[in-house]
């Protein structure tokens, strides 16, 4: 009997990485499912997923559970960085203390479990990485500034990876979603809604909570929401990423992400700038 390759998976809560751990799990990986609330695992867990508490922010919970499951499976065959969330606001107002936690989560925690993980997959002479960016790991729109920088440093760190480990039988795939239905929006408008009375951007706080929130409520008709995807779509992009033969360096997922990066490779950035972001989202 073929022994069952183990998957490591971040953020399996809700959303993208719950459905990724279910999509993983039918297709007959052994997976671990982490969430900081491991009460929120207790379905997962019901039907034979592994799940434990990590908050990916500490360390010493990143390297327990790894030095757990190696302990039990030898190495972990994949590792799925999906926990993260988006930082909204302006670049001059937002403090440089959330910008930190931004990239705390979203790009040091995958750094820190790629690290811990690495060995094993080296040893082992295989291992696939699969690191959920964003659409916005491409380009940037007003408002987003900081999440969207934590993606793009994100895809630039994989794209290194892939070259220095590919030797090793590593392979290492961005998966690059846009808008999806999730309760994630809801962080993210959030955020927006915490602007001064008094600031100078005040109305565009204003006008992009509620561009979002159309989105991710279907609070009103626009061409993001029309096209925003659900989480299983972007698991099945995820479970490709593991399980293919050949992987692909980025899979994107959805009309908006295969249609917005096509344009942002063939226009200049002025044309993009104009055509696009000024006509998609709301601007200052």
């Amino acid at each position: 009997m073929n022994t069952p390759r183990t998957a490591l998976i971040t953020g399996c809560s809700s959303g993208i990485g719950r459905a990724s751990a279910l999509r993983l799990h039918d297709a007959g990986l052994r997976v671990w499912a982490t969430a900081r609330n491991p009460a929120a695992l207790d379905d997962l867990a019901a039907r034979g997923m592994t799940v434990r508490a990590l908050d990916v922010t500490d360390p010493d919970a990143a390297r327990a559970v790894v030095t757990e499951l190696e302990a039990a499976h030898g190495a972990v065959d994949v590792l799925v960085n999906n926990a993260g969330y988006g930082l909204s606001g302006t670049f001059e107002e937002t403090q440089l203390e959330r910008v930190r936690d931004q990239f705390e989560t979203n790009v040091f925690a995958p750094v820190r479990l790629t690290q811990l993980v690495l060995p094993g997959m080296r040893a082992r002479g295989s291992g696939t990485v699969v690191n959920v960016s964003s659409i916005f790991g491409r380009y940037a729109a007003p408002g987003g500034g900081y999440y969207h920088a934590s993606k793009h440093a994100l895809e630039a760190l994989s794209d290194a990876l892939r070259l220095e480990v590919a030797r090793f039988g590593i392979r290492v795939a961005l998966v690059e979603p846009g808008p999806v239905r999730t309760a994630w929006g809801a962080t993210f408008v959030g955020h927006l809604a915490d602007s001064a009375p008094a600031s100078p951007y005040r109305d565009f706080h204003e006008r992009t909570a509620r561009y979002y929130d159309a989105i991710y409520r279907g609070t009103a008709r626009t061409l993001a929401g029309t096209f925003a995807i659900d989480a299983d779509q972007v698991a099945t992009a995820v479970l490709r990423a593991a399980t293919a033969r050949r992987t692909r360096a980025r899979y994107p997922v959805g009309f908006l992400a295969h249609s917005t990066l096509a344009l942002r490779r063939l226009v200049p950035d002025a044309v993009f700038d104009h055509a696009f972001i000024r006509r998609q989202f709301p601007v200052p």
